[in-house]
C-alpha cells in the first residue's frame, strides 16, 4: 500500500472517544488556567507585598509563554514523537502549578507561571490535532463540538472558581487542583493515547533555534507593549515606541527565516489554502472580540456598579449556560443547515449580544445581562464548533499539528490584540464623552446651575455654604464621569456588533469538501 493511503486510512484501534478523555481533560485544565487567576491577583499581591499593577505579570507571563509554546509542537512531535510530547507539556503544566502554589516571592511566581505556560501551551494544538485525526471526516463537527465546550465553558468558570476557591480556602489551592489532575491525566495518555505513523518520533529532526529566538522576542516584546501600553499612553511614551519597533523587527525575522529555512519551526506554505486561512482570519477576529469582552464586562461592573470581584465573575456564568444552549442547537440544526450556515447564526447571536450590551444604563442587574450573555456563551459555540474542522478539511493529516500550531498561535495573539484595542477603546471614549459632557457644566445652564443649589441646600446642613456648594459640584463631576465611562463601554461594545456582522460576507470564502460533508 502507498505511503500516502496508510496516512490517509490511519484509525486507531480503540475507541476515539474514549481515546479523547485525557485530552479533553488537559485542554480544560490549561483553558481554565488562562482565568482562574484573575479574581485572585488582589490576594497573591498582598501575600508576595506587592502592587496590583505588579501582579499582572502572573497573568502576562502565563500568556507569553504559551504563545511561545505554541509554535514548537510541530517540531518538538517529530522529536519526540506527538504522544510523548504530549505527556512531557502534561508533566511540565503539574510541576509547575505546583511551584506556583508555593511560591514565596513575585519572582518565584511568575517563572513558575511562565514555566506553566510553555508546558501547557502545547496542549491546546496538541490536543486539537489528535482529535481531529482520531475521527473520520464525518464525525469531525461532532469532535469540535465536544472540544468547544471546553474552550468556552472554561474560562467562563475560571473566574467563578477561582473566586469561591479563594474565598473559602486560599489562592495557593487554584494551582494545587491541576496536581491530582495532571497526574491522572498522565496516566491516562500513557494508556489510551495512540498516534499515526506519521506522528510518531522522527530521526534527524533539526530544530529552529533562530527562528526559536526570533519568535520569543518578537511576542515577550509584543505582551509587554499590549499589556502596559494603555497606562503608559501608548506611542506617546518613548519606551513604548522602541519596544514596539524592537516587537516589529523580531516579527519581520521570524517570518523570513520561516519562508527561508527548510527545518522552520512552522511550514507557513498552510496559509495558501484559502479556506484554512479565512478561516482561521475569521477565529483570530472572534477571539480578539470575545476575549475582550470577558475582560471588559466584569470590568464594568466592578467600576460602574461595585460589585465584587466574585459576582462579577458570577455574572459570566450565563454564558456558560448559553453554551449548553449553543450544544442543543448545533446537534439539532447542523444537518438541516449545514456547518457555513450554523457559523452564520452564530455570528448572528454573538453580533446581537454586543448590540444589548450596546444598549445598557445603570439600573442594569445580573438577571438583565443574562440573555446577552447567553447569546455570547451560544454565538460562539455555534461559531466555532463547525468552524474549526471546516479550516481544517482541505488540509492532509500529515499537516494537520503544524496547522493547529499556526492557527492557535494567531488566535492567542487576536485576543492578546483585542483585549488591549478594547481596553484602550474605554479609556479613549471615556475622554471624548467627559469632554463632551463637561461643556454642559456652567453657570448658564440653568438644568446644572438648578441641580447645583439644590444639592448644596442639601448639603447645607452638614457643613458651610462654601463647603456645601463644593460638595455639590464634586458629586455632580463624579456623575460625570461614571456617564462617561457608561458611553466608552457602550461604544466599545457596539463596535464588537459591527465586527461581528462584518464577518459574515468572509464565510463564502469558506469552503468544505462536498464529497465528506455534503454542505448546504
Amino acid at each position: 500500500m502507498p505511503e500516502n493511503a496508510e496516512i490517509r486510512e490511519w484509525s486507531p484501534t480503540i475507541n476515539p472517544w474514549l481515546m479523547i478523555t485525557p485530552v479533553m481533560l488537559a485542554i480544560f485544565m490549561f483553558v481554565l488556567d488562562e482565568t482562574i487567576s484573575n479574581v485572585a491577583l488582589t490576594y497573591i499581591a498582598g501575600s508576595m507585598s506587592v502592587s496590583l499593577n505588579e501582579s499582572t505579570w502572573v497573568l502576562t507571563s502565563y500568556l507569553i509563554a504559551s504563545g511561545i509554546a505554541i509554535p514548537l509542537v510541530n517540531s518538538a512531535s517529530k522529536l519526540f514523537g506527538r504522544k510523548n510530547y504530549f505527556m512531557i507539556c502534561l508533566i511540565v503544566f503539574t510541576f509547575s502549578s505546583f511551584l506556583c502554589a508555593v511560591s514565596t516571592s513575585m519572582i518565584m511566581i511568575v517563572l513558575a507561571r511562565f514555566l506553566q505556560g510553555l508546558g501547557g501551551g502545547g496542549l491546546l494544538p496538541l490536543g486539537q490535532s489528535i482529535m481531529l485525526e482520531s475521527f473520520p471526516k464525518k464525525d469531525r463537527p461532532k469532535s469540535m463540538a465536544i472540544f468547544g465546550i471546553a474552550i468556552i465553558f472554561a474560562p467562563l468558570i475560571g473566574p467563578v472558581l477561582g473566586g469561591w476557591i479563594t474565598e473559602n480556602w486560599s489562592w495557593p489551592w487554584i494551582y494545587l487542583i491541576n496536581v491530582p489532575l495532571g497526574f491522572l491525566c498522565v496516566y491516562l495518555a500513557k494508556n489510551l493515547l495512540q498516534e499515526p505513523p506519521y506522528a510518531k518520533k522522527q530521526k534527524n529532526v533539526k530544530f529552529d533555534f533562530k527562528g526559536m529566538m526570533f519568535l520569543s522576542g518578537w511576542l515577550i516584546a509584543l505582551q509587554i507593549v499590549l499589556d502596559k501600553g494603555n497606562d503608559a499612553d501608548w506611542f506617546g511614551a518613548a519606551w513604548i515606541c522602541w519596544l514596539s519597533a524592537i516587537s516589529l523587527v523580531f516579527a519581520i525575522l521570524f517570518f523570513v527565516s520561516q519562508l527561508r529555512n527548510k527545518d522552520a519551526l512552522i511550514d507557513l506554505g498552510v496559509l495558501k489554502d484559502k479556506t484554512y486561512f479565512f478561516g482561521t482570519l475569521v477565529q483570530v477576529i472572534l477571539m480578539g472580540v470575545f476575549l475582550s469582552s470577558a475582560a471588559l464586562l466584569p470590568s464594568m461592573l466592578q467600576n460602574l456598579l461595585g460589585y465584587t470581584a466574585y459576582l462579577s465573575g458570577l455574572s459570566m456564568g450565563s454564558r456558560g449556560i448559553g453554551s449548553f444552549i449553543g450544544v442543543a442547537l448545533y446537534l439539532t440544526l447542523s444537518k438541516k443547515l449545514g456547518d457555513r450556515r450554523i457559523v452564520m447564526i452564530g455570528l448572528i447571536l454573538l453580533g446581537l449580544g454586543s448590540v444589548f450590551f450596546g444598549n445598557i444604563n445603570l439600573e442594569i442587574n445580573l438577571s438583565t445581562i443574562a440573555l446577552p450573555n447567553i447569546l455570547y456563551g451560544s454565538g460562539l459555540f455555534l461559531s466555532l464548533t463547525p468552524l474549526i474542522p471546516l479550516s481544517f478539511s482541505t488540509i492532509k493529516n500529515e499537516s494537520m499539528t503544524n496547522a493547529t500550531g499556526l492557527q492557535n498561535l494567531v488566535k492567542n495573539i487576536g485576543g492578546a490584540i483585542g483585549t488591549s484595542i478594547g481596553t484602550t477603546m474605554v479609556s479613549r471614549f471615556a475622554q471624548v464623552h467627559q469632554n463632551m459632557l463637561i461643556n454642559h457644566l456652567h453657570d448658564t445652564n440653568t438644568v446644572f446651575a438648578e441641580r447645583v443649589s439644590a444639592m448644596t441646600g442639601s448639603f447645607m446642613s452638614l457643613t458651610d455654604p462654601f463647603t456645601a456648594n463644593y460638595m455639590a459640584q464634586t458629586q455632580i463631576y463624579s456623575q460625570l464621569v461614571q456617564q462617561s465611562h457608561l458611553w466608552a463601554y457602550i461604544d466599545t461594545f457596539r463596535w464588537y456588533a459591527f465586527a461581528t456582522f462584518l464577518l459574515i460576507p468572509m464565510l463564502v470564502f469558506i469552503k468544505k469538501p462536498k464529497s465528506v460533508y455534503g454542505d448546504k
